[in-house]
């Protein structure tokens, strides 16, 4: 089941969510949408699940027209500020305000596992063109360092690429086999900006007032501690970005 009190949890966090949270790289996106432009290099996108409009702006910058949709309306609000010229659209997976055919590709930036998956499918295959791409995009911690193992840990953060794959390589009969991207990356934060970070997730964001305040104590002691991070200014965290990718039937 769908957890909707963690799935609505971020608009209360928007401007640090839009703040704080990774970028994808750019070979991951171009990966997620290789083949489905038209002949002048431009495609119709939708970004589901939008958020504050971090893979949008990704989209964007690649040049093609993006349509945002999201259900969280604090969301829609930073994204709209944070991305002039764009308009988020009030919807969900499970509703997608736009007419049967309408667009070449539905990208889903870290919300696919929000999706009531059966009617999500239905949906997203209803708006694709045939032969359009579905392509769910997932930043993921890379855990194989001890530090960020010991971070996910203290912050109950349960994403890592491997539950990624095994979990959701299965869009449903209206979509071809799915095929598998991982693309690594690194993002630079002083450690101020990893507990900012945490305090985006959606665990944080709806534990009791003790455990927000455990979870910051075991990050401060962590980033002062261990022999990685300590006296550090800033540091890398690393990711393994996964995207999978069907076309429709």
């Amino acid at each position: 089941m769908v957890d909707h009190t963690q799935a609505l949890s971020f608009g209360v966090a928007a401007a640090e969510y839009d703040r704080f949270r990774p970028r994808y790289p750019e070979a991951a996106v171009r990966w997620a949408l290789d083949g489905v432009a038209d002949a002048g290099g431009r495609a119709r996108v939708v970004d589901l699940g939008a958020g504050t409009g971090i893979l949008t702006r990704a989209v964007l910058a690649l040049g093609h027209e993006v349509v945002p949709v999201e259900p969280d309306a604090g969301m829609r609000t930073q994204l709209g500020a944070a991305t002039p010229g764009t308009t988020p659209l009030a919807g969900s997976a499970e509703a997608v305000p736009l007419p049967d055919g309408s667009v070449d590709a539905v990208l889903v930036g870290q919300a696919y596992h929000w999706f009531d998956k059966e009617p999500a499918h239905a949906e997203i295959a209803r708006v694709l063109r045939p032969g359009g791409t579905f392509a769910p995009v997932w930043n993921t911690r890379d855990e194989r360092v001890g530090w960020v193992a010991e971070l996910g840990r203290i912050a109950h953060l349960g994403d890592n690429s491997g539950n990624v794959v095994e979990k959701y390589a299965d869009f449903g009969p209206a979509f071809g086999p799915v095929e598998v991207g991982e693309f690594a990356h690194r993002t630079t934060l002083a450690p101020d900006e990893v507990v900012g970070m945490i305090r985006t997730r959606s665990y944080y964001l709806t534990a009791s007032p003790d455990d927000q305040r455990r979870v910051d104590r075991e990050l401060r002691d962590l980033l002062g501690t261990h022999p990685d991070l300590a006296g550090r200014e800033t540091v890398e965290l690393p990711y393994r970005t996964i995207v999978l990718r069907a076309r429709r039937r």
